[in-house]
């Protein structure tokens, strides 16, 4: 596409002074709205792709939807709350709308609201996954370095849907254009979690973000951006003035909280996983930045060093974790910094690296998970979950598995408050710039209604998780039915 400047104004054919349609300042905002036009012609395309998967009959339908303004409830049931560690029996719940109106003690009336007998069976809040990577989950690492962009889009539109499927109906994205998918879902043209966004990571130059490879340095000022820069992955930002740019780039494009790398990763070859990234000024203003839009700054680090400069420079969770060592536990713990830890054990479903140098890292952190989550119940550490499933797709349908992993180290309901009440005490950080109204990852009136009717005992096992498909009897997301399988 491109854009021409027509006028008919000239110094000699009006006898005035010559117009501005020509000047050079016309010109590059002309060139400005040609390149935005041809992201948004992209952008456009996959979203024509999806709404003929709707037309075709494949969007996202409601499984029975009650009707609308008549209120819910359901009985005979055990109602795990998502912060009380014990299962309540004699309690209903009663949904209207979106939200969850009110628990009434079995056998109160309840009015003209459609009843469902639960037989008895459990219902836990929708689970949620703090540390996500929507985007890039379902890919493998060189369909996300080369692959066509609408492809990637349209393999993470199927990656929702099988998340909502296994119970989850929030995340939170941690890096990647999660942007346009959180708005197809939002609007109902595909199913998928409700999304709190990131936005790009931002790295600093030979950064876990930084995934240029060695014969693309130096960059220089007129060095155009990476691929992984401009599909919103990840930007790399040097200096205090430069992550202040970043930081409120992404809060323009709607972030609700922001990721930067504050130590070395396992999927990146050339920063060690031993070293901090960022100096504390630098993070210091990527905090301020969010600050200011009343949100925060979540951290990927590793090493106690990384871990007590994020706490230093007020960053209010911390990523990862597993390298831990007592006295960054105890920092995290005295400052209330949350923790969102992921089961990271070097077993067969960690995310598949090729490289040995990055295999490596896995099992060193792997060792460092057992050891970090026994820190963490001696300092008492504000934990939630989180999944890091990334370029992994045989992971996406395993979801649930991760979670029950946590089991070895807690007990079920312990494991289950993780990705359910914890959770959504971590969201709500993002204050002002969180997108969805109502409390999430809890039942009780006025939270919305987002909730699993499960076959199996919470309070004695989490393996209902692994077999999703049959154990799943209702999945409920904003008070509708995402999945309603009843005798």
């Amino acid at each position: 596409m491109r854009l021409a400047i027509s006028c008919a104004c000239s110094p000699t054919s009006t006898g005035l002074a010559p117009c501005l349609c020509h000047s050079q300042v016309s010109k590059a905002t002309l060139s400005r709205i040609e390149a935005d036009l041809k992201r948004r012609s992209v952008m456009g395309g996959a979203a024509a792709i999806l709404g003929m998967f709707a037309g075709f009959g494949l969007g996202p339908r409601d499984a029975a939807a009650q009707e609308p303004k008549r209120p819910l409830r359901l009985t005979n049931l055990r109602l795990f709350d998502g912060n009380r560690l014990e299962m309540q029996n004699g309690v209903d719940i009663q949904i209207a709308g979106d939200r969850i109106q009110a628990l009434p003690r079995r056998g109160e009336s309840s009015g003209d609201a459609e009843l469902i007998d639960c037989g008895g069976r459990a219902v836990v809040p929708g689970l949620v996954d703090m540390h996500a990577h929507i985007i890039l989950a379902g890919i493998n690492e060189q369909t996300a370095m080369f692959g066509e962009t609408t492809f990637v889009h349209l393999v993470a539109s199927r990656t929702a849907s099988t998340m909502l499927s296994q119970g989850f109906t929030t995340i939170r994205d941690v890096g990647g254009p999660a942007f346009a998918l959180k708005l197809a879902i939002d609007r109902g043209i595909v199913p998928g979690p409700r999304i709190f966004p990131s936005g790009a990571a931002l790295s600093q130059t030979s950064g876990h973000g930084d995934f240029r490879l060695l014969d693309e340095l130096p960059r220089m000022p007129t060095t155009p951006a990476h691929r992984v820069e401009r599909e919103g992955i990840n930007i790399i930002a040097d200096g205090v003035p430069e992550v202040l740019r970043r930081t409120r780039e992404q809060l323009m494009k709607g972030a609700s909280q922001i990721k930067v790398m504050a130590g070395g990763g396992v999927s990146s070859l050339y920063d060690p996983l031993d070293t901090a990234r960022y100096l504390e000024e630098e993070l210091r203003a990527a905090v301020q930045a969010a600050a200011d839009w009343g949100t925060y700054v979540c951290a990927h680090v590793y090493t106690p060093a990384g871990i007590q400069r994020c706490v230093k420079a007020g960053v209010k969770c911390i990523e990862h974790g597993q390298l831990a060592d007592a006295t960054a536990v105890k920092a995290m713990a005295d400052a209330g910094v949350w923790w969102s830890i992921q089961p990271f054990l070097a077993d067969e479903d960690a995310n598949p690296k090729s490289d040995p140098r990055q295999r490596a890292k896995q099992v060193e952190v792997g060792e460092g998970t057992v050891r970090s989550l026994e820190l963490a119940r001696r300092h008492s550490a504000r934990l939630a979950f989180g999944t890091d499933i990334l370029f992994n797709p045989g992971g996406v349908a395993r979801m649930g598995r991760q979670l029950n992993k946590f089991t070895r180290f807690m007990s079920p309901l312990e494991a289950l408050r993780l990705a359910t009440g914890a959770a959504g005490e971590l969201l709500a950080l993002s204050g002002p710039r969180a997108p969805y109204e109502g409390a999430l990852g809890v039942l009780r009136p006025g939270a919305m209604a987002d909730l699993l009717l499960v076959d199996g005992s919470p309070e004695k096992s989490l393996d209902w998780l692994e077999n999703y498909e049959t154990t799943l009897r209702i999945i409920m997301k904003d008070g509708r039915f995402v999945k309603r399988s009843m005798a």
